[in-house]
């Protein structure tokens, strides 16, 4: 019988079900993914030292924590669509895809670990061919191998620099950088320095992007107020506006945009877990204790799904939540979980002092959050612009799930994710309330599109979830 399911091969999840499979519970481990690493690791644990080499990154974090699985009888099942996570009265219905079947089963213990996504960031322009997220570009980086030349990247957050920094390794140096961070953000964050300066190594590492991105000649606008992408059928050039009201243009092909991250929560939204708005990273996530218990505590949260630390406070968490887990099935007692413990908190403790500083610094702008021309596309998968929707809010539509049952808003096939916040945002400018007060869609399973043969022909026994072999997916029964 299965003791443990963990949702997310990521940093967390790989540390959980690592964890809790060396403890003794029978572990699987499905992962949307065809290999294992989450975002962060994508590809890297399989790829080559000249291909690392060539795009500048480290992988042997991935390496390590895929050995450290694979080392383990934990049951690892790539390509696996969770689209149900239910509480039950025996347990928690977890309702998944694999190799185009469905499966409904009941599960004793979960861990989510599903991460992180990128914040919508819906300018003119942005649904456009050519254009991509920055996490878009870097996943083509990783798993393709793919770095587009030439390319203008803009908007807020580490990542941006990452990336620029990675394609200059690659000898694809971008054509620009146009950083929206205010100056009202620079000036909030400087009091969180010092805390910051305690873990100085990312500060360090940050600086050195700076200058990597300098020497490069990558031209680098700062104070960037608002945003536009021209084009026709495809995307053709930027536009920019500063604090200072300087203008410019640049053409390109590529455009790759960033706004930060924030936890994915459609699945524990769904679940009916228990939410909060987190107001210094502008996002909502599940409320969790310190080992990750969620509001169904058999359910926890590891990771950035549960609020965004890092990856190496996602790996600890992840390590935590698979202790908790030990000690719930009777594995672990109270004082040996709390022992084992002590190294991962002190872990994650480090690895946060930053984030303070972080989350100030790359505070997203209000224009940002709220589309200011009335042609900007805000539900992607309805093609509903802003214009469409500041009608409906103005004539007393207070929340969002009203808002979408007026304009199908959040009704497509991502089921809000990349336009539930701004739907949000803009009711809550719009009525004088706070985000929270705001609120969010009202989710329902499935939360990924299920085909209707799949769920036909699915099994829901236990014996479904056991593959003959923990690591050959070609062995994996269904």
């Amino acid at each position: 019988m299965t003791d443990l399911v963990v949702i997310g091969a990521g940093p967390a999840g790989l540390a959980a079900a690592a964890c809790a499979a060396e403890g003794g519970l029978d572990v699987l481990l499905l992962d949307e993914n065809p290999a294992p690493g989450g975002q962060v690791w994508r590809g890297l644990a399989r790829a080559s030292r000249a291909q690392l080499s060539t795009l500048g990154i480290d992988n042997a974090g991935a390496r390590a924590a895929v050995a450290r699985l694979e080392g383990t009888s934990a049951r690892y099942r790539p390509g696996a669509t969770v689209w149900q996570l239910a509480p039950g009265e025996g347990g928690i219905e977890l309702g998944y895809t694999a190799e185009g079947r469905a499966h409904l089963v009941e599960i004793p213990q979960v861990i989510v670990a599903t991460g992180a996504q990128e914040r919508p960031f819906p300018i003119p322009g942005w649904t456009l061919p050519g254009v991509l997220t920055a996490g878009g570009a870097q996943t083509l980086m990783k798993g393709a191998g793919l770095v587009a030349e030439g390319a203008i990247l803009a908007g807020s957050g580490p990542l941006l620099y990452l990336l620029a920094v990675q394609m200059i390794a690659a000898g694809a140096p971008p054509k620009a950088l146009l950083d929206t961070g205010t100056t009202a953000a620079r000036r909030r964050a400087v009091r969180h320095l010092p805390a910051a300066l305690r873990s100085p190594a990312p500060l360090l590492k940050g600086l050195a992007w700076r200058r990597a991105i300098r020497r490069a000649g990558v031209a680098h606008i700062e104070a960037v107020s608002h945003l536009a992408i021209e084009g026709d059928a495809r995307a053709e050039a930027i536009r920019w506006r500063t604090e200072a009201s300087e203008e410019g243009r640049l053409e390109a092909q590529h455009f790759f945009l960033h706004q930060g991250v924030i936890p994915a929560t459609n699945l524990t939204m769904a679940a009916g877990l228990r939410h909060a708005w987190n107001d210094a990273q502008l996002c909502w996530q599940p409320v969790t204790d310190r080992w990750g218990r969620t509001s169904t505590p058999t359910i926890r949260v590891a990771g950035d799904g549960g609020g965004i630390e890092g990856w190496e406070a996602a790996e600890a968490r992840g390590e935590i939540a698979a202790l908790d887990a030990l000690h719930t099935a009777g594995r672990l007692g109270a004082s040996d979980r709390d022992r084992a413990a002590e190294a991962p908190m002190r872990l994650r403790t480090a690895a946060t002092r930053l984030r303070p500083f972080l989350d100030a610094l790359y505070r997203p702008a209000p224009q940002f959050l709220v589309p200011e021309a009335p042609e900007t596309v805000v539900c992607r998968c309805e093609e509903i612009t802003a214009g469409e929707l500041a009608p409906l809010v103005t004539m007393g539509l207070l929340g969002p799930n009203q808002l979408k049952s007026f304009s199908r808003a959040g009704m497509g096939a991502c089921q809000g994710r990349y336009c539930g916040l701004t739907v949000q945002a803009m009711i809550a400018a719009r009525t004088g309330r706070s985000l929270a007060e705001t609120g969010y869609y009202r989710l329902r399973p499935p939360v990924k599109p299920v085909r209707r043969w799949s769920v036909a022909a699915r099994r829901s026994r236990q014996a479904s979830l056991r593959p003959s072999s923990p690591w050959a997916s070609s062995a994996l029964t269904s």
